[in-house]
């Protein structure tokens, strides 16, 4: 292991808070300073096949945008598949997994200078195995930066909820960090942050700016993720989704709701709600609420009229299988995930902690690897 190895261990207070934004622009900063950095995600829910191995989504997100070198074991050394749980409660995977992490760390810090460890939830989640982020950062002996949201009462009382376990495993906890803070609307949160957190000797490291970008993704992210049959392309599949509406209305309510740039999930045999939709961008006017596109759920064609009725209006259009429920859940999964295909988004992560976080402050409350 390489004298100076240092490492930090990031968590969150749940899910969607930015942690893996936070990951991905801490390391880009890392790397820029000319540190040999590595990333590992010891335990991951979110799983895909990675050189033919199974490894957490984040880490494999790491390692596109970065290029890693590192095996998809020490990138990502437990995950937790469906039934895992179960079977580790009715013994039949007896197999020291916190070992499994130990050794994957070890390995890591070898000619590297820093280690950024990413966590999974909030602070508990994996204690049913044994594994929550507190048992992984004690396990390490890491110290922890905990990244919230934006608000007040909220973030302070997640932070500091989450901050007690880690306290409780005996894990240092080196500050937080707040997510997605709508400057232009509440300039003076950071201060009344630091000041919230510090009644509870918590430092505030920094706060991100919300930037719409870093919340939706593009349509061609969403057509990637989907893998439907596209229908129609639409007039800009690289323009951000402004929000996604479910149409379970009569047409006029979905009008007047779904709000401005939305991609709508509806059901492809509505088809009078896709042809008033459409309408708005066919009848000359400047409607507010005209869509940006279309997700049709049910596996429902609509008729050749109201594909070509799309068409004219040159709206994105997806057909899916599946009920309403289960793709607008698919669909809200690419709005909170990062993809290496996403350039825009990437480089805006990079150069919004970049630019907003103080990374030598960060880089101070790194803590060198245990010597094993």
């Amino acid at each position: 292991m390489a004298d100076g190895a240092r490492q930090i261990f990031l968590a969150a207070t749940g899910q969607n808070r930015g942690k893996t934004t936070t990951s991905l622009g801490l390391f880009a900063a890392f790397a820029d300073r000319g540190l040999n950095t590595a990333f590992m995600k010891p335990v991951g829910q979110r799983w895909i096949m990675l050189d033919g191995a199974p490894a957490d989504e984040d880490a494999a997100l790491m390692r596109g945008v970065f290029n890693l070198p590192d095996s998809t074991q020490l990138l990502s050394p437990v995950q937790i598949p469906r039934g895992f749980t179960r079977r580790v409660i009715e013994g039949e995977i007896v197999e020291d997994l916190g070992a499994r992490i130990v050794a994957a760390q070890t390995e890591m810090a070898k000619g590297r200078d820093l280690i950024l460890l990413e966590g999974t939830g909030h602070a508990g989640v994996g204690a049913v195995i044994g594994l929550s982020n507190a048992d992984v950062a004690a396990l390490l002996g890491a110290p922890v930066i905990i990244v919230s949201e934006g608000g007040i009462g909220r973030p302070i009382d997640e932070i500091v909820l989450n901050a007690a376990l880690f306290a409780a495993r005996g894990v240092e906890v080196a500050g937080a960090i707040v997510n997605k803070v709508n400057l232009e609307m509440e300039p003076q949160l950071p201060q009344l942050l630091e000041r919230g957190l510090a009644r509870h000797k918590i430092p505030l490291l920094g706060i991100l700016p919300y930037r719409q970008i870093l919340s939706n993704p593009t349509l061609a992210i969403i057509e990637d993720g989907l893998q439907g049959e596209t229908l129609w392309p639409g007039r800009d599949m690289d323009v951000i989704i402004g929000r996604v509406s479910v149409a379970a209305m009569q047409p006029q309510h979905v009008m007047e709701r779904i709000g401005a740039d939305a991609l709508v999930v509806v059901p492809g045999d509505r088809e009078d709600v896709l042809e008033v939709l459409a309408g708005l961008w066919l009848d000359g006017g400047d409607h507010p609420n005209r869509p940006l596109g279309f997700v049709l759920s049910g596996g429902f064609r609509p008729s050749q009229r109201i594909i070509e009725l799309l068409r004219k209006a040159d709206l994105f259009t997806v057909l899916m299988e599946g009920d309403t429920y289960t793709v607008a859940s698919k669909v809200h999964d690419l709005l909170v995930k990062t993809h290496p295909e996403d350039v825009r988004k990437i480089a805006e992560i990079k150069g919004l902690v970049a630019g907003s976080l103080d990374i030598d402050r960060i880089l101070a409350v790194a803590r060198p690897v245990p010597a094993r």
